[in-house]
Order: C-alpha cells, then sequence, then structure tokens
C-alpha cells in the first residue's frame, strides 16, 4: 500500500493532531523506559520544523475511564525534556475548553492532549470523539504504529475527517515488516518467545508455512513440550491450548518448529530462586523452567546465524532476572551478529535488547507487539487502512 507522507500536507501555519504511541511503562509515576518518546520525535520534530502547530495524543495504559496513574503529565514532561521544546499538558482529550488553549497555544509550542483512553468512545470509535479531535486541527498524522490495529477514534475516527498522513515512525515500521511480510530474504528465521502460546498461536499458523524455521523459547515453550508428551513440571503451561499446539506440530510444517533442549530450572518463581540445567524432556516434578539452557541457546544461535532474514518477538526466560538472562541475552546477541535483516518487535523484546545495549546493532527495532504481529499475519489493520483510502 502507498501510504500518504508528510509531504503530502500542506501544514505551514496549521495545526496538525498527531496520533502517536506514548504508551510507555510507569514506575512511581516517572517514565520508566522512553524508548516509545524517542521514536515518536522524528514526526513531531519535522512538522515543527515545517511551521506546523502541533497537538499530540495517545493512550497510556488500560484504563476503564479517568485514572489519575495514568494521566499524561509525566510523559508529557519527557516529551519535552527529550524534545528541548516547549509543551503545554492539557487535562481533557476534546471539548471546547480544548480547543481554546489549543487555538491560543504558541506556535512553537507542542499541545498535549489527555490520556485517549480516558473517554469512553475511544474504543468504540465514537463519532462525536472523532469530531472532536477533528475539529482541533486542519490535519492529521498519525504515527502509532502500536495502535494500527485498532478501530479507535484517535486512529480511524479522525482519519477519516481530515487530510491525513503517516508519519515517519509508521512509514518505517511498515517498510521494515512489508520486508518480511512480502518477499524475505531466505533463509527466514521466526524467534518466539514471551509468556503464553495463546498470544502467538495465530501468527505461528500464518508464519510456519513461509519461515524456513521457527525457533520457540520463553513461558510458551512448555505448552508445546507438553503436547509433544513430555513432563514440564510447575512450569507455565496453557492447558487449554495443548490440542490446538499438538496439531500445529503434527501439521505438514510442523517440522520447522525448533523446541530448547535443554532447560534452566528452579523450585520457586523468584530471582534468588537455586537453579539447574536439566534436558528440556526431563524437567523434574515440582520444578519450573525460567529460562532456555546453554546447548539450546547453541543450537538457536546456530540458526539465527546462516539466516538472510529474521524477526524475534518474545524474551527466552525471566530476562529481568540475572540468573534467568542468559537464554535472552545469548539470542539477541546472535541476532545482532546476523549479517541479515533484522528485526525485533514487542515491548518485552525490545525491553531486552535494549537493556543489554544490542538495539543499534540490529536492521530494525519495532515500536509496536501486537500490530507486528496482526501485520506479520496478513491482517489489515484499520489505522493503516484508513490513510490509504
Amino acid at each position: 500500500m502507498e501510504l500518504p507522507t508528510l509531504d503530502s500536507l500542506d501544514v505551514t501555519g496549521r495545526t496538525v493532531l498527531v496520533r502517536s504511541d506514548l504508551n510507555v511503562p510507569l514506575d512511581e509515576g516517572a517514565v520508566a523506559d522512553d524508548f516509545r518518546i524517542i521514536a515518536s520525535l522524528p514526526t513531531i520534530t519535522k512538522l515543527r520544523d515545517r511551521g506546523a502547530k502541533v497537538v499530540v495524543c495517545s493512550h497510556l495504559g488500560r484504563p476503564k475511564g479517568p485514572d489519575p496513574a495514568l494521566r499524561m503529565d509525566p510523559v508529557a514532561q519527557r516529551l519535552g525534556e527529550l524534545g528541548g521544546f516547549p509543551v503545554i499538558k492539557l487535562d481533557e482529550v476534546a471539548g471546547r475548553d480544548v480547543a481554546e488553549a489549543v487555538a491560543a497555544a504558541p506556535r512553537d509550542t507542542v499541545v498535549v492532549l489527555e490520556n485517549t483512553r480516558f473517554e469512553a468512545g475511544e474504543k468504540e470509535n465514537d463519532p462525536a470523539l472523532a469530531d472532536g479531535l477533528a475539529a482541533l486541527a486542519d490535519a492529521f498524522v498519525n504515527d502509532a504504529f502500536g495502535s494500527a490495529h485498532r478501530a479507535h477514534a484517535s486512529t480511524v475516527g479522525v482519519a477519516e475527517r481530515l487530510p491525513s498522513a503517516a508519519g515517519d515512525l509508521l512509514r518505517s515500521e511498515v517498510e521494515a515488516l512489508s520486508r518480511l511480510l512480502e518477499e524475505p530474504e531466505r533463509p527466514y528465521v521466526v524467534v518466539l518467545g514471551g509468556a503464553k502460546v495463546s498470544d502467538k498461536l495465530g501468527v505461528m499458523r500464518q508464519l510456519l508455512p513461509k519461515v524456513d524455521m521457527m525457533l520457540v523459547g520463553g513461558g510458551m515453550c512448555f505448552t508445546l513440550l507438553a503436547a509433544s508428551g513430555y513432563e514440564i513440571g510447575t512450569s507455565l503451561l496453557e492447558d487449554s491450548m495443548v490440542g490446538e499446539v499438538g496439531s500445529l506440530l503434527e501439521s505438514e510444517h510442523g517440522d520447522k518448529i525448533m523446541l530448547p533442549v535443554d532447560i534452566v530450572v528452579a523450585e520457586e518463581f523468584a530471582a534468588d530462586a537455586a537453579n539447574r540445567i536439566v534436558a528440556a524432556t526431563e524437567i523434574p516434578h515440582g520444578m519450573m523452567g525460567l529460562d532456555i539452557g546453554p546447548e539450546s541457546v547453541a543450537r538457536f544461535s546456530e540458526v539465527v546465524g546462516t539466516a538472510a532474514s529474521v524477526f524475534w518477538n518474545g524474551p527466552m526466560g525471566v530476562f529481568e532476572w540475572d540468573a534467568f538472562r542468559a537464554g535472552t541475552a545469548g539470542v539477541a546477541r546472535a541476532i545482532a551478529d546476523s549479517p541479515g535483516f533484522t528485526v525485533i518487535g514487542g515491548g518485552d523484546s525490545v525491553a531486552a535488547i535494549r537493556m543489554l545495549g544490542f538495539e543499534n546493532e540490529v536492521s530494525h527495532v519495532s515500536s509496536g507487539g501486537g500490530a507486528g504481529l496482526e501485520m506479520l499475519e496478513g491482517k489489515t489493520l484499520p489505522g493503516i487502512a484508513v490513510l490509504g483510502r
């Protein structure tokens, strides 16, 4: 799909509403990880440099109505610090007071609206909320790839009402993932991890026929090991998924799935839990797997090392704890060393690769987790489709 670019909009002297993805983690009221804020800056800066007054909207967390803990204030503050421009944070999303405040704001000031999900009409793409957002600006830019799979008022409704374009971040995301979706260079390897196989089952089904190898670690691997008939102790198990996963393993392309051969296990889910390495097929009763083992890392790394295209979503273990980080670190190192086209997607994977210092050693670090998976599944993303209408 050919997306309209920022250059297609006449923004000089006009007000532009930008839907950014500023859904960042908070820690005691402060921004804990500013990756998505940093990623949003190029589009905002480009619009300001072209003489536009910029109004930014985003959701934060999953509130069910106004929630003081999820107000946009700390995000707005950090946006101004990183961007080096003045920021005005408003306490509402739309309405007369917001429209008057936007109109009165100095042109060099970025206006940040309140959390869009404080509005009941956001998720329902309510026409009244979309009208209210559209009334704030002369043009709209969607730069929130992480929300592009949602048909919300701030992603679809407003785009239907204003001249619209894709921001630079959204365009870069679509371009990177399209390389994997359309004609990936081969061998094409997908690495999946994270807690729940239910979150990844759709993309596994869609990608298995298209990839050369699929490497599975993290908590989700234990449901696959259980489906293969192995004892998994007290490891994470989605019992309702065992049948479906078993069918996937026995399917025509099931032999492309590579599971861990060894696991780091502990008796309890704790950072300081005593641990040891066991065969993945022989996890002792009463023990839980919290990371893939060194032999699995070596095998996964060998496959990644021969790949021309790699997509990674989901850590290999509880990487936040030193004792269970080696699996994620080893796979991340292999992906960083890969000479192929490498894409990292998903919040935990991005957090891991940034923690490990490898973010500048991969081809593309995606700001969208669920949106990236849905795009690779071949689904239409409403926030993107509306721009190409």
